[in-house]
């Protein structure tokens, strides 16, 4: 049996509580392989494709400041605990009223977008149990209480079979998974077999598995490399994905056996409490080329990034790309004038817009290569993750980053050394969705939150055509777009903005289509400061009530005010727990 509120809230704070309700006295206590991969043999004719052109996205930009939190009253403890008690009793008077609205409409058309929140990178410890297990449990019962759908958690292959190839450890994750359950959460688990730290936002570390890593430094061709030499650890190249280089096994195998343990630990859980499973495919969990890495300062935004194809597996494949092609000489390098990570485009000669090598018959060559390359390491991985999850109620879904800066050049640099072939004159998007959509999948796409005034304009940065072109190629393939935002975000502003975008109201076929999900970064202490959490819960009832809501957006506000005080203790010892 769940405890009572008062109790949570009493371990939480670690401090004796007396509430006072209704005649009802509450006391709680307190408490070295040289072989290449197989040559690339997607035809080579027809390379111009013409195509509409809109967007381009970050991970960066500054996000707006969110409000201080609430200072405490003398020795740790407030006079609004004194409500716990009737809280509890308000709350589930609530949750009888939801649950009887929810039976009465059963039978009508399920309308809005879910929204689901991240779980901190670091909710599994290293020693495999559950980090602040109460501070957790309160959080997602505050979460739970503000209408959200579910949570997205990290499964983190470094983690999990760390220590010896094919020995998993989900310690942990188990226990998650069921916290989640007991509150009525859905989740989202991502399959994440890259390195956490070294990108925007990665507050921990955790390194690829051991055996994993010790395998690279043997062959350092296993990792990403750039013209320079200089080797990226976060993923393993898809140059070798079907190569058995990692302890007799190709790292496509491993990624499968790993996700076939998730499947046969978590069965139980598939398609009720477990409802998508999101399949990381490079750098950041992105179906991407390591190109803009910040750690050690090697890419600062809004540099164009550099591509990675020098491993040898990598340029084995460029060499048998160009002799197929008829172009031998072709195959021994990457472009040599495309400039480093921090410039810009007009500062190189493959990327300027007049006369730039990006538009020449190599240019063509060689960015559908390598375009080609990042989309097979995505079927690879799709074939093999759908045949493990067929049947089992999940969907499976793919993150796509968002490229906006430089979105307003010709070249789109920046998302042409990250794979993504799109320029001013061709759509670089629309062969991602119809990949996608080939395997029934999700099209996972962040900077939702995103305006384009609110970007450095000199970069020509362009959030929002980027995620309208994301929007049009998923309509055209027909495969369902979900999204993200890409930074912190507790303002009204990007709550609107986010709105907007999902209700994907693009043009006269949209109908009634809206994004299938949107996840919320992320579930942190700033989240549940009192300004924010009211924000929050109102953005959460607005984006279920869809883009036809019948309810005034007064309504839903008043009601997201009603919600705020019921939970209120519970949501500060929440944000006082996380901190610890």
């Amino acid at each position: 049996m769940a405890m009572s509120l008062p109790h949570q809230i009493g371990a939480l704070s670690g401090t004796s509580l007396t509430a006072e309700t209704g005649g009802v006295s509450c006391e709680v206590p307190a408490k070295g392989s040289s072989a290449t991969s197989a040559m690339w043999r997607t035809p080579m004719t027809n390379l111009k494709v013409s195509v509409q052109k809109t967007g381009n996205e970050i991970d960066r930009v500054s996000p707006s400041p969110s409000p201080p939190m609430s200072p405490m009253m003398g020795g740790g403890m407030r006079p609004d605990l004194s409500v716990a008690c009737q809280a509890l009793m308000e709350a589930q008077v609530e949750e009888v009223v939801e649950r009887e609205y929810k039976v009465r409409n059963s039978s009508e058309k399920e309308k809005g977008v879910p929204v689901f929140v991240m779980m901190p990178l670091d909710s599994v410890k290293t020693d495999h149990t559950v980090n602040r297990k109460k501070a957790m449990n309160a959080s997602l019962q505050a979460l739970k209480s503000a209408g959200v759908e579910g949570i997205m958690m990290d499964v983190w292959w470094g983690l999990v079979e760390r220590d010896a190839p094919g020995e998993y450890n989900w310690g942990g994750y188990a226990e998650l998974m069921e916290m989640a359950k007991k509150h009525g959460l859905k989740v989202q688990a991502v399959m994440s077999f890259h390195q956490c730290g070294g990108n925007v936002g990665d507050s921990c570390t955790i390194p690829l598995p051991r055996w994993v890593v010790e395998e690279m430094e043997k062959d350092p061709d296993l990792a990403y490399t750039d013209q320079w030499g200089r080797r990226n650890f976060e993923y393993v190249s898809l140059g070798c994905d079907t190569l058995p280089v990692l302890k007799g096994r190709t790292p496509v195998q491993c990624y499968s056996d790993f996700m076939r343990g998730f499947r046969d630990r978590f069965e139980n859980l598939l398609g009720d409490t477990i409802v998508e499973i999101q399949v990381g495919m490079g750098p950041a969990g992105e179906l991407r080329y390591p190109s803009y890495p910040e750690k050690d300062g090697i890419w600062k935004f809004p540099g164009i990034g550099a591509f990675q194809c020098y491993d040898k597996y990598m340029i084995g494949s460029l060499q048998g790309a160009a002799e197929a092609f008829g172009k031998p000489e072709w195959g021994h390098t990457g472009p040599t004038d495309a400039g480093e990570y921090n410039n810009w485009p007009e500062d190189t000669n493959f990327f300027k817009k007049e006369g730039g090598g990006w538009d020449s018959q190599y240019g063509e060559f060689f960015l559908t290569w390598y375009s080609q390359m990042l989309l097979n390491h995505g079927e690879r991985i799709l074939q093999s993750s759908k045949a493990i999850f067929e049947d089992k109620g999940v969907k499976i879904s793919v993150k796509i980053a968002g490229i906006h800066w430089h979105y307003g050049t010709r070249s789109h640099a920046p998302e042409l050394t990250a794979g993504y072939y799109n320029t001013r004159n061709r759509d670089g998007y629309l062969p991602i969705a119809q990949m996608l959509a080939r395997h029934g999948a999700v099209f996972n796409f962040t900077c939702v939150e995103m305006r384009d005034h609110e970007q450095p304009q000199d970069a020509q940065c362009a959030p929002e055509k980027l995620v309208r072109q994301v929007a049009l190629a998923t309509q055209e393939a027909q495969v369902p777009l979900a999204g993200e935002n890409a930074l912190p975000r507790y303002d009204d502003y990007a709550h609107e903005q986010i709105l907007q975008a999902s209700s994907l109201s693009i043009n006269d076929q949209s109908g009634d289509r809206e994004m299938s999900a949107f996840t919320y970064l992320r579930m942190n202490p700033d989240l549940f400061h009192p300004d924010n959490w009211r924000r929050f819960v109102a953005f959460v009832k607005k984006m279920k009530e869809g883009k036809d809501a019948n309810k005034c957006r007064e309504q839903v506000e008043r009601e997201a005010e009603h919600f705020v005080h019921i939970t209120q203790p519970l949501v500060q010892e929440a944000a006082v727990a996380l901190m610890h």
